[in-house]
């Protein structure tokens, strides 16, 4: 099969989605440019005419995993309405469901190093991520004294770290962490013992 070259239709892209499977198989720091123009099928001069190196396509695979997490999130949160405890826990979940399906961008927004903050586009879009959980706790928290209640900031935060590390122990395969429980059923106990402890569901509810 003869080389796409620079003609290829969508070098960035193509790019982009070498990028992540080599991520997948070998880390955020396990592949070069070179070989990531060798799996698009171009030579790795031309990855210079879009990346200034490594670390650039790891950050927009990254901008773009945020893109798909903070939509999937957002989705979460609106199709657990009326219930804002219901939608709480749909985006739990919905951090494990994106851990799993999309690995290599998963990697790339959390484990490669790459700060948020890298450029202006992936800063906007993993704070628009992070808002949607925060407006998820802002909710369910007015249901909660004020003189109890948690800044939104730190409830979110808790869960989003309960969530985190579910996926980095349980959801992806770490050797020595092996548990008689699903990463489902970890992440949905641990949410709901948090929640009781803030007095947001009964002791006595399953």
């Amino acid at each position: 099969m003869p080389k796409r070259g620079y003609h290829h239709g969508n070098l960035r892209q193509a790019l982009v989605d070498a990028a992540l499977k080599l991520i997948e198989a070998k880390g955020p720091t396990g592949f070069t440019l070179s070989e990531a123009a060798k799996q698009a099928g171009v030579t790795p001069a031309a990855v210079y005419r879009h990346f200034e190196g490594r670390e650039d396509l790891i950050a927009e695979a990254a901008r773009q995993g945020y893109e798909i997490f903070a939509d999937l999130m957002e989705y979460a949160y609106e199709t657990g309405q009326p219930s804002s405890l219901a939608s709480f826990e749909a985006t739990g979940r919905a951090y494990l469901a994106f851990a799993r399906r999309h690995p290599g961008h998963y990697v790339a927004m959390f484990e490669s190093g790459i700060s948020i903050n890298r450029t202006p586009e992936l800063a906007q879009v993993a704070n628009r991520a992070f808002a949607v959980l925060e407006r998820a706790a802002s909710v369910l928290a007015e249901q909660i004294p004020p003189e109890k209640r948690p800044p939104p900031q730190m409830f979110s935060a808790h869960i989003w770290a309960l969530s985190h590390g579910v996926v980095e122990l349980f959801a992806r395969g770490s050797p020595g962490t092996k548990s008689p429980f699903a990463p489902e059923d970890l992440l949905e106990s641990g949410i709901g013992i948090y929640l009781r402890g803030l007095g947001l569901i009964d002791s006595d509810t399953d």
